[in-house]
């Protein structure tokens, strides 16, 4: 069995227990806070989905805080059961949540990184591999560019599999300056058109026009 298999078969497996936890509860066969395990199941289930098939589902900000959700509610659950000794129906409901809370809470937490091509746009994606044939050719691109009252320098350079981005931006009379590092191309993209006004194809050109005064 491949991966992607196993993680297709996952999915479909949680999707199932939510479904079945949904029956429970309209048959009356679960305890009233059933629903909010159900709720955070169906959440889970739909970033598997997501995780499984390498699509962006809602956005990247939640998942991460969900699966500490997942991951305190696994411990939660565990004490309810030890400390409280639950009735039959609520000790079922009580260990499934725990024990198939484990599992989502890691795979959630990696779909969650923003850090990866999942997340990117098109344009992004584009810019990504626009910025990385630059930087094969040049060991480090620096541009400078002033709009209106803003202005930004960015410099790029990239070192084995990593890339970093150094920013200088102003406004007015305000100053800051920050750096990131990234893996994936298409994140250094969206890091530059986001947090600066030079855009990926400001960059291109300038190092066309470049190449074009050395030749």
């Amino acid at each position: 069995m491949t991966l992607e298999r196993a993680y297709i078969l996952l999915a479909v497996f949680y999707s199932a227990l939510v479904a079945i936890g949904a029956i429970a509860l309209l048959v009356g066969g679960g305890p009233p806070w059933g629903l909010l395990l159900l709720g955070l199941g169906a959440l889970a289930a739909a970033g598997l989905w997501g995780h499984t098939l390498g699509k962006p589902v809602m956005n990247p900000r939640m998942w991460r805080p969900l699966a500490g959700i997942l991951a305190a509610g696994f411990l939660v659950q565990l004490f309810a059961v030890f400390a409280l000794h639950p009735p039959g129906a609520e000790l079922t409901w009580l260990l499934t949540g725990a024990i198939f809370s484990v599992l989502p809470a890691i795979l959630l937490f990696q779909y969650g990184e923003r850090d990866q091509e999942v997340w990117a746009t098109a344009e992004e994606r584009e810019g990504g591999k626009m910025l990385d044939e630059l930087l094969a050719r040049q060991r480090e691109l620096v541009l400078e560019k002033q709009e209106a009252d803003r202005q930004a320098t960015v410099r790029l350079t990239k070192a084995g599999n990593s890339y970093r981005a150094s920013v200088t931006r102003g406004h007015g009379g305000e100053v800051e300056r920050f750096e990131e590092s990234f893996t994936c191309p298409a994140t250094l993209a969206f890091f530059v058109l986001k947090y600066t006004c030079i855009s990926v194809n400001d960059i291109a050109a300038h190092y066309a026009e470049e190449r074009v005064l050395t030749t």
